[in-house]
């Protein structure tokens, strides 16, 4: 199946209007980490997650409402405290998340039993008869200040050892002008959904760090796809303008990466609108990993090779020590 037969777009003719876009969305962020930062999640700073069910024994007793609970931790000290249901509405069960500013180590057992006081006072007649430990707070996770800060360190640790790695492939197999201009492209995507979700205040989780990775492979398959690409008819067409060249192979590669995206945004786009609260920012920033991902394989990566060759003038020696190698 092809999407786009003899297609000739001037992707390379264009590139300085794409380059725009993407300074456009840079900055953006820029702005976003300088004026908000990072909204790391508590599993990267300090705090408790408590999963809590506050459905009572007593059939006569209503169901606590959401917004009851959020205004009983408001009043008691936690007004940044996030709610979520947990499951269907009358079942009563909400995750709770309690993020603890304070650094000193023992500031997230203090929240925990603070909450827990903080239901037992409240909520008596959503506890009695059930036990607190279990049946009331079900789950219950506590993230001190040193571990959630090792556990964002090693976060940025494997995305950089990811595009280091990346690099180090595409350098043996290709040219290593071509490896670093990959990495560039990898590092534009995550920093514009970085910045994005610095923007929108969103939560910098595990789950959106796995999203990170996921969209460092998917970018760099598609970058590879138009490489080899370039490599095959630089080989029919040595004589032939480069420029030329580079623009026929994203033409040639187009209908597949268009093709990869369409499959990969309606499955992502389903876990958008029906998959629920809980996955919601994955599948947000899955999105906008697909969508920058796919912008920087055709605009950016192989353009910003043309654009070293323009200034370096080392060309000649590069496209010929990348039509030797097998």
């Amino acid at each position: 199946m092809r999407l786009f037969e003899n297609a000739n777009f001037q992707f390379v003719k264009y590139r300085y209007y794409a380059y725009a876009l993407s300074i456009l969305f840079i900055l953006a962020g820029v702005f976003g980490l300088i004026t908000k930062g990072l909204n790391w999640s508590i599993e990267f700073s300090s705090g408790v997650s408590a999963r809590v069910n506050l459905q009572s024994l007593d059939k006569q007793v209503p169901p606590v409402e959401i917004d009851k609970l959020r205004g009983v931790l408001a009043k008691n000290g936690f007004k940044e405290a996030e709610i979520q249901f947990v499951g269907k509405q009358e079942e009563a069960t909400f995750l709770i998340k309690i993020r603890s500013l304070d650094k000193n180590p023992d500031s997230a057992n203090n929240t925990k039993d603070s909450l827990i006081k903080i239901l037992q006072t409240e909520f008596p007649d959503y506890i009695k008869g059930r036990d607190m430990n279990t049946e009331v707070i079900q789950e219950l996770s506590i993230v001190g200040p040193k571990v959630g800060g090792e556990l964002r360190t090693q976060a940025l640790l494997a995305c950089l050892i990811a595009m280091l790695l990346i690099i180090i492939y595409v350098w043996f197999r290709y040219e290593l002008v071509f490896g670093v201009m990959a990495i560039v492209a990898l590092l534009h995507d995550v920093f514009i959904i970085v910045g994005i979700f610095s923007l929108m205040g969103k939560e910098i989780t595990v789950q959106i760090i796995a999203v990170l990775l996921t969209i460092i492979g998917y970018s760099i398959n598609d970058t590879i796809v138009i490489f080899d690409r370039i490599r095959e008819d630089l080989k029919k067409s040595r004589t032939n303008d480069y420029t030329e060249i580079f623009n026929r192979a994203i033409n040639e590669t187009l209908s597949r990466t268009v093709i990869t995206f369409l499959t990969t945004f309606f499955t992502t786009g389903a876990l958008f609108f029906f998959g629920g609260p809980v996955i919601h920012d994955f599948a947000f920033g899955m999105l906008l990993g697909l969508f920058f991902g796919t912008f920087s394989t055709i605009f950016v990566a192989s353009n910003l090779v043309i654009e070293f060759f323009l200034v370096s003038h080392k060309e000649k020696d590069s496209l010929k020590k990348l039509t030797k190698k097998k």
